[in-house]
């Protein structure tokens, strides 16, 4: 049965490849879902780093405050 995520080849260092293949055996899963993971984790790392920046932009700015109560009406 065909799967529906995409296939991607990654050429890494000996070093890597060995840590990789020693969490996966840790972890009892296959190197290519160690790997599936820790990419997400790094992607969602990056997304908490800009919507940090985004907040930090948004409370520089004067402006007007909205109470809790009033923004959700």
């Amino acid at each position: 049965m065909p799967t529906q995520k995409e296939r991607i080849n990654l050429t890494v260092p000996s070093a890597l490849r060995r840590s990789l293949g020693s969490l996966a055996k840790r972890e009892e899963q296959p190197v290519a879902s160690v790997v599936l993971q820790l990419i997400t984790r790094a992607l969602e790392n990056e997304e908490d780093i800009v919507l940090q920046a985004v907040a930090e932009n948004r409370e520089k700015k004067k402006g007007a405050l909205v109470s809790h109560a009033r923004a959700w009406k």
